[in-house]
């Protein structure tokens, strides 16, 4: 068995080519296999490997995926319902569009981390080899003057060193930080936990929203078109959401979803909750009444997403001149506080 999740590539990878063969019309075991062939060994192929084992036995797809441990219960639970209902090849295709949206907001994540991590590693070397080398070059040559041009350096001495390591330590504990941030976005899990603490971070929360709500629709969309329920639609992509405004919200609509006395549509309850943006509630509203409210639901999530990571953008570009100021500043004010008595004692000479 395969140990721990495919990446949210390889799950796309799985997911689309599989629903495309079987568009072709061929069956899920032959595509299964098709799929290993002619590959290097890997990991992607010993999950496909084990994955036609267990098919050719008579096991369902669902059921191949989950005994091989290596595909999340939600690619799980969305095989089953698309089996269930005669639409596996639409369940595959919108599992193969949510693993390459889940793709990309990992891969912008990633970026994202490690583009302040390399400033601030670059920062932390300049800062460091101020304090090491610079400061105690000036420091022994006001150490073996003497007399009155000395008054008063040392003062301008001590607030230089003082600048100096202060930045060094805010320095160094943003590049831990920032650098434990990437270590942790390796893996699925960790990526997880890193969207749920930058929920919490006020810079970056709203673009965390976004990025919930665009993830909550993707998977609603998966659930709609395979055939289930609404109100099981709703329960089981809720299950999937932890942005904690986010879930409030839609926790609300589904009471209004299963209220007994004036149970409310989908798109009803989406409305009265505020779940989306106004203009897309009318497209929801048309999209439900065409027949196409899986596809509408597709392209609000590609809309959401897309939000997000403009979003994050926006950040990054204002990230860098904050942190090139705070260099200049640090490093400028290390550098004159320490020269000023040099000025004072030049001055006086001449």
């Amino acid at each position: 068995m395969a140990e721990g999740l495919l990446e949210s590539s390889a799950l796309c990878a799985f997911c689309g080519s599989v629903s495309t063969m079987l568009a072709a019309g061929i069956q899920t075991d032959e595509a299964v296999h098709m799929l290993s062939e002619n590959r290097s060994d890997s990991r992607f192929k010993q999950v496909c490997s084990e994955v036609y084992t267990q098919l050719i036995r008579g096991e369902s797809l669902a059921e191949a995926m989950a005994g091989t441990g290596a595909f999340p219960q939600y690619a799980v639970d969305m095989v089953t319902a698309g089996e269930s209902s005669g639409r596996l090849e639409g369940a595959l295709h919108n599992l193969d569009h949510y693993y390459d949206e889940e793709s990309r907001l990992f891969a912008k994540l990633s970026t994202s981390v490690s583009y302040p991590a390399v400033l601030l590693c670059i920062m932390a070397v300049i800062l460091a080899f101020t304090v090491a080398f610079i400061l105690p070059v000036f420091i022994n040559v006001y150490e073996n003057m003497t007399g009155s041009l000395t008054i008063g350096s040392f003062g301008f001495v001590g607030a230089s060193i003082a600048i100096g390591w202060v930045a060094l330590v805010i320095t160094l504990v943003a590049t831990v930080i920032v650098l434990a941030a990437m270590f942790v976005s390796r893996s699925e899990d960790g990526r997880e936990k890193l969207i749920t603490l930058l929920e919490k971070v006020p810079f970056t929360s709203k673009a965390m929203y976004q990025i919930a709500l665009s993830r909550f629709t993707a998977t609603i969309a998966t659930y709609v078109s395979s055939g289930i329920t609404a109100e099981r639609a709703m329960a089981e992509a809720m299950a999937t959401v932890t942005n904690e405004g986010l879930k409030a919200k839609l926790e609300r609509a589904y009471a209004a979803m299963v209220n007994a006395e004036n149970p409310r549509s989908l798109v009803q309850a989406f409305t009265e909750d505020d779940i989306y943006d106004p203009v897309y509630e009318r497209m929801l509203a048309v999209g439900y009444r065409a027949g196409s409210l899986d596809e509408v639901l597709e392209h609000l999530s590609d809309v959401y997403f897309d939000d997000a990571i403009n979003q994050v953008d926006l950040l990054i570009a204002k990230v860098e001149p904050i942190l090139a100021g705070f260099l200049t500043l640090t490093v400028g004010g290390t550098l004159i506080a320490v020269m000023l008595p040099l000025v004072g004692i030049m001055r006086s000479i001449g």
